[in-house]
């Protein structure tokens, strides 16, 4: 999913990963402040002692004694990262899962809304998000939209890449054939995402081209957005490019809406660390190189029919 600098109070830009010796990994979906409630979920049943995990000695003291990395997610884009049965599911948890393998530690998700994850995760609550965040030097740098400072920015480890598209009700009523299609109509985005940016940007593409612009229509969460593409009260949304394939896929049973066009401003998705906490990200940078050379990583995007998203090797800020 794909956003500006956001996912702790409200509303992803949202487009890697491990294997060997592992400890017992949890992943809970918690109550975080202002985020929302839910679940615990454990995942991996594998008991080892964390020193003899491969990258266990590459972490930060912190981690080796506590065991445990805090991860700040927004589970509402599957198949990145989702909720079933009141577990946290998808892409996403699948790779923390192989990166705490390789680095003998588990780790523990906490779901709240997009627009607070950055914010969050600088001021201690969480010490990595994971959420399909997209890499950029917006979020590096911490600025609005306008350039202007908001915060301390965060370092990037990338392990996936996707883009922005387009989607329409089942059936595309309206004829919608790409983003420039949207000029003059509403259309539905996730506040705080870099898709929302995508669409700003558009619409100004709009009005300098002597058309009227987009009526973006931004809501809290994605799933606001997608019902109001279903009820025809926004001609199309926009989404990142996997989730909106398995929106496309699945959603009433594979009848509610359709993916039009090709993706677009293809970039990175990045695990966000502080920018101090250079050790933490460095080590997960090796653990993602790690199992993308062992085949977990490429296992993992199998699963979830995410493969068109894979890199070949691990990158910090690597996004423009």
């Amino acid at each position: 999913m794909t956003a500006s600098t956001k996912r702790c109070t409200t509303a992803r830009a949202r487009i890697a990963a491990v294997g060997a010796i592992a400890v017992a990994g949890s992943l809970l979906l918690t109550a975080c402040g202002d985020q929302t409630d839910s679940a615990s979920q454990e995942s991996g049943n594998v008991k080892e002692t964390k020193s003899g995990a491969p990258l266990f000695s590459k972490l930060p003291e912190k981690y080796q004694k506590s065991g445990v990395i805090k991860v700040g997610t927004n589970a509402e884009y599957a198949p990145m990262e989702s909720v079933e049965n009141g577990k946290i599911v998808g892409v996403d948890p699948d790779i923390a899962e192989a990166l705490g393998k390789q680095l003998g530690v588990r780790f523990e998700f906490t779901s709240g809304s997009f627009d607070g994850l950055i914010t969050a995760l600088n001021s201690g609550r969480h010490d990595i998000a994971m959420s399909s965040i997209t890499d950029n030097k917006q979020r590096q740098e911490g600025l609005d939209d306008k350039g202007k400072k908001l915060g301390e920015g965060v370092d990037f480890v990338d392990y996936f890449l996707a883009g922005t598209a387009v989607y329409t009700k089942k059936g595309n009523p309206q004829n919608i054939k790409s983003i420039e299609d949207l000029c003059g109509k509403p259309a539905a985005v996730q506040r705080g995402t870099t898709y929302e940016e995508a669409l700003k940007k558009q619409s100004k593409a709009c009005t300098d081209g002597g058309k009227k612009a987009i009526k973006i229509e931004s809501f809290e969460n994605d799933t606001e957005a997608q019902t109001r593409v279903k009820s025809g009260g926004s001609v199309a949304g926009v989404n990142d490019y996997p989730v909106a394939v398995d929106l496309a896929r699945k959603a009433d049973g594979g009848n509610a809406f359709e993916v039009v066009g090709e993706q677009v401003d293809a970039g990175p998705f990045g695990i966000a660390v502080k920018k101090t906490n250079t050790g933490l990200r460095d080590a997960l940078k090796e653990a993602v190189d790690a199992i993308i050379a062992d085949g977990s990583y490429q296992k993992v995007l199998d699963k979830w029919g995410a493969g068109t998203g894979a890199i070949d090797k691990a990158a910090v800020n690597g996004g423009k």
